[in-house]
């Protein structure tokens, strides 16, 4: 098994999209409206923000989670007791960002939440009418202005040779929000796992956008559309003296959409930042 890069511009391209959804819990995009020059110049300004010491100054705060969090308290994923081997820079509008690299991460922030309203509405389209009636509100406007968006920009760093014995650079996991947007790495490594429990290759050419289904949006679906678990594993060979910068956008409903009987946007949330020990 595969998963195929369908052309955004193709006339059953929302069709062959959501059935990818449907099958994997991911879809992959070409010929999408998002810049690929804008893409490769948030890598390169990011990247070189990454080698800086001016990170530090944007050390993120445990009450807003806006900001730079450092390798040492990287994320652990779920059932895992190694932590990953990345860094990161947590961006919401509201929130900090050097003013150099303003312009250009705000520009994207938004041409991807553009994106991800078209593809909400894709997938209410082809949502089977007994699933989309589980829906509180059309798919779009769940997100609409929402503040919870988290725009994340990773950088996981070359590979020594001390790295803890089963670390990598992401462990398996699922995302907790409706989808995710991500512009194919400047690395590859992204693995998604299949319904028969093997890994596969997300394709990674660049210029290349993937999107996946969260927790919130099986929830919203009653599990018709399924939150798969992947991982970034470790580079081999040359790869390995590599950095690797990675660029998801979280989409997160407003706080108070409905999602379930069992859980609002907001509540739903807080408990799964518990059970990571985030809060």
């Amino acid at each position: 098994m595969k998963l195929n890069t369908i052309d955004y511009l193709a006339p059953d391209s929302a069709e062959r999209f959501v059935e990818s959804l449907r099958e994997t819990g991911f879809g992959v995009l070409s010929n999408h409206p998002i810049q690929k020059q804008l893409v490769e110049d948030i890598y390169i300004e990011w990247y070189n923000f990454f080698q800086s010491e001016q990170k530090h100054d944007f050390l993120f705060k445990s009450e807003t989670h806006d900001g730079f969090f450092p390798a040492s308290i990287s994320e652990t994923a779920k059932g895992n007791n190694v932590k990953d081997i990345k860094e990161y820079y947590h961006v919401y509008p509201w929130g900090r960002i050097p003013d150099s690299l303003r312009a250009n991460i705000l520009a994207y922030y938004e041409h991807a939440n553009t994106l991800a309203a078209e593809l909400l509405s894709w997938i209410e389209k082809y949502t089977p009418a007994d699933v989309a009636e589980k829906y509180s509100i059309p798919l779009p406007d769940m997100i609409a202005q929402s503040q919870q968006t988290l725009l994340r920009i990773l950088h996981y760093p070359p590979m020594k040779g001390d790295e803890e014995m089963g670390a990598i650079r992401a462990a398996a996991h699922e995302d907790i929000n409706l989808i995710t947007i991500l512009p194919a790495a400047n690395e590859p490594g992204l693995q998604v796992k299949t319904k028969t429990g093997e890994w596969i290759d997300v394709p990674s050419d660049f210029g290349s956008i993937i999107i996946n289904i969260g927790d919130m949006l099986q929830e919203a679906s009653g599990g018709y559309f399924p939150s798969t678990s992947h991982r970034v594993i470790n580079p081999e060979g040359t790869d390995k003296t590599k950095s690797r910068i990675s660029l998801p956008l979280f989409l997160h409903p407003n706080p108070e959409v409905v999602l379930s009987e069992r859980y609002t946007a907001d509540s739903y949330l807080q408990e799964r930042l518990r059970e990571l020990g985030v809060i």
